[in-house]
């Protein structure tokens, strides 16, 4: 699966973490920065993931900021995006089974970083449920065809 992941200078750390901890034989990986700890704006990571997603040149796109707030904001502004912030597990899998979410934001300052390996495992393994969620995920893409 390729996965794009950005973060700014607050999500460095738990970036690297993340990609030290994914599979290179499962996961291909594409880092859209920051290359460190030196104070960033996120939204000039969270839009090249959002459309690398966007585009299909990566299944998920991780984001990673302070509150894990701006990424989403951001990242939902780019077509064919869904974003979501999950704090636990169990709030990354129903971004996946209820709303698809393409894109996931954690919130570096405000998470347990030994809990994130099992976030983004979740997130990644969980597939799509469909069904009535089908329903209300294409009255979305409908409204970002029609505005």
């Amino acid at each position: 699966m390729k996965i794009a992941i950005g973060s700014d200078h607050r999500g460095y750390a738990l970036k690297q973490q993340i990609k030290d901890g994914l599979d290179p034989q499962r996961f291909d990986i594409t880092d859209a920065g920051t290359a460190g700890t030196e104070s960033c704006d996120y939204t000039d990571f969270a839009f090249p993931v959002a459309e690398a997603v966007a585009r299909g040149e990566a299944e998920r796109g991780i984001l990673i900021c302070s509150s894990g707030n701006g990424m989403v904001i951001a990242a939902n502004k780019v077509r064919g995006v869904r974003a979501a912030t999950a704090f636990t597990p169990d709030m990354a899998r129903l971004s996946r089974l209820h709303n698809d979410a393409n894109v996931l934001a954690i919130p570096a300052d405000y998470i347990d970083p030994g809990l994130v390996p099992q976030i983004v495992s979740v997130w990644l393994a969980t597939p799509f449920e469909g069904g009535r969620h089908e329903r209300r995920l294409n009255k979305i893409k409908e409204y970002e065809h029609a505005h």
